[in-house]
């Protein structure tokens, strides 16, 4: 990493500064595309792997901030950041020929600043109505609802998108271009469909009963929890991160508490530490039973649904009389845990976890080698370790197509390092491999829970903590494994009790991302499978 430190300083010495180990390159719009590529041909150690891209409203520019990492060493970040000063007509060049992930990144941006970005192959607004009126988030928005009244927002579904092309002599062309072909046969699947995982639309071309192309649309639900967080103290914001993918809201609501406590100097006690870990691998096994659950219900398996709900009822019950919450679980907060345990916690979480291997061993009898299971599954849905990192799919199923992206591993956190456990990875890449990964890693989280269990120190649970909070003016980032993957954290703070710019790094969206390269040429009803396979949450993306 020092070599390419020193390779990128000398390169663009004025435009590079370090502070608190991690690389800031500042650069012009025109030069970003050079930085870009600088950090992702560098052969040692390729910067082929986009966590974050965040837009943010500065005042006099507006700018976009690139957090990237190597595939090769995915703790080692380095940040490239540009903008503009043009509000009127905000142009940045797109960076979707480096990074896949960048489309709906770039659309998202553009939707929420106004930022347009040139070659885009496709800059429609990603979560609003193509006609919506400001950008919610810049400063100066007016939310009155009249600018948008729900009678008059268009509700018609546009199969072109706009693109500024850049030519070969330096000249900015805008142009339209068509979605599907004239003649093909679309039909929608969702936004209200139950295989859909929540209200997610899909357009989908025909041929037949075989897929030709997938146009995504997001947008349904609008959370708007990053610009709501913009006016709230920090540990008013926790509660939104328990409403994000709600299956991992106690490891969401860990990474914001973390982000906060690093930028604030709060040492969190050790107990704190144990209970947080086995309380995120709890709801590790939750978040992964009810996917297992819902995948097996989308081949048809309804029995199976109903066995993989049952164990996940004994966790609840756990959170429950742990801290009165089931699915939103409200447990972390900053400095530590609100609750600490109960009398009998630890003997119930103990005799779980037999309990649960047992259940394991149960799912592979009668599910994982039935053969029309199998025919559903295996080979079905292909993502390579190419795309999956070019579409920073992380979690199980970046781990199923042979990419070691575990948080846990090359970052750890908590109690993370203290403790011994297998990544599991895969190299098939299938609906086969994302499903046996999250059987697997079931099975990791009891080894890491047992490990914890009966050495949780006495102590408090939580540091006292001022009753208003105010970090340091400054960038920070904190990033967790979450069920589905890379859930990330992004603070901007200008030294104020409430964030200037926050961000929520969704794992969901880049699994959604990558529905219409690795469902195209497959059946229609195989479309169903692949998407459970995939285990996305549908308010994790719409933030």
């Amino acid at each position: 990493m020092e070599n390419i430190k020193k390779l990128i300083r000398e390169k663009f010495p004025d435009q590079t500064t370090e502070d608190k180990d991690i690389l800031t390159i500042k650069t012009e719009p025109k030069q970003l595309r050079e930085v870009i590529s600088t950090l992702y041909h560098t052969k040692e150690h390729p910067f082929d792997y986009l966590k974050y891209m965040t837009g943010t409203d500065e005042g006099e520019m507006l700018t976009v901030t690139y957090v990237l990492s190597s595939s090769l060493f995915p703790g080692n970040d380095i940040v490239v950041k540009t903008g503009t000063s043009d509000r009127e007509n905000p142009l940045l060049y797109t960076v979707t020929d480096f990074y896949e992930t960048a489309h709906f990144n770039e659309r998202e941006i553009y939707a929420l600043l106004g930022i347009r970005f040139i070659n885009n192959p496709d800059m429609r607004k990603f979560f609003l109505n193509h006609d919506w009126v400001g950008y919610p988030l810049r400063k100066d928005y007016d939310p009155n609802p009249e600018l948008n009244p729900v009678s008059v927002i268009s509700r018609e579904i546009v199969d072109t998108a706009p693109v500024i092309r850049e030519t070969a002599d330096g000249k900015l062309v805008e142009e339209t271009v068509r979605i599907f072909e004239e003649d093909d046969y679309i039909i929608n699947i969702g936004p209200q469909h139950p295989s859909t995982h929540g209200v997610m639309h899909f357009r989908t071309a025909l041929d037949g009963e075989t897929v030709k192309k997938i146009d995504v649309h997001s947008g349904y639900i609008h959370r708007g929890i990053e610009k709501l967080s913009e006016n709230l103290t920090y540990p008013q914001i926790l509660h939104f991160t328990d409403r994000l993918d709600y299956l991992s809201a106690n490891i969401n609501r860990h990474a914001l508490c973390m982000c906060v406590e690093k930028a604030a100097g709060i040492e969190v006690p050790e107990r704190a530490q144990y209970i947080r870990t086995i309380m995120d691998e709890l709801n590790r096994i939750d978040s992964h039973l009810l996917a297992w659950s819902a995948h097996t219900n989308d081949l048809g398996a309804t029995t199976a649904f109903i066995y993989g709900m049952r164990e996940r009822e004994i966790i609840l019950d756990i959170f429950e009389k742990t801290c009165g919450g089931r699915l939103i679980i409200n447990q972390n907060v900053v400095g530590g845990v609100m609750f600490d345990i109960y009398k009998d916690f630890q003997k119930d979480v103990k005799s779980f976890i037999p309990y649960m291997r047992e259940k394991l061993k149960e799912y592979d009898r009668f599910f994982s080698h039935n053969v029309i299971a199998l025919g559903r599954m295996k080979k079905v849905g292909l993502l390579s370790k190419e795309d999956a990192i070019s579409y920073a799919v992380t979690g199980p199923a970046g781990r199923a197509s042979g990419w070691s992206c575990d948080v846990r591993k090359y970052n750890p956190y908590a109690l993370y390092d203290k403790v011994e456990f297998k990544e599991i990875i895969r190299n098939e890449g299938d609906s086969y491999a994302r499903y046996m990964n999250r059987l697997d890693e079931i099975e990791e989280s009891l080894h890491i829970i047992e490990q914890l269990i009966d050495n949780i120190p006495e102590g408090e649970h939580c540091a006292k903590t001022k009753a208003i909070i105010k970090l340091p003016e400054g960038e920070y980032y904190q990033g967790v494994e979450a069920g589905k993957g890379l859930f990330g954290v992004y603070i901007e703070s200008r030294g104020e009790k409430t964030p200037y710019r926050i961000k929520f790094r969704s794992p969901s969206m880049a699994l959604v991302s990558v529905m219409p390269l690795i469902c195209k040429n497959e059946k229609i009803s195989d479309f169903i499978g692949i998407g459970g396979s995939m285990d996305y949450v549908i308010p994790d993306i719409d933030r």
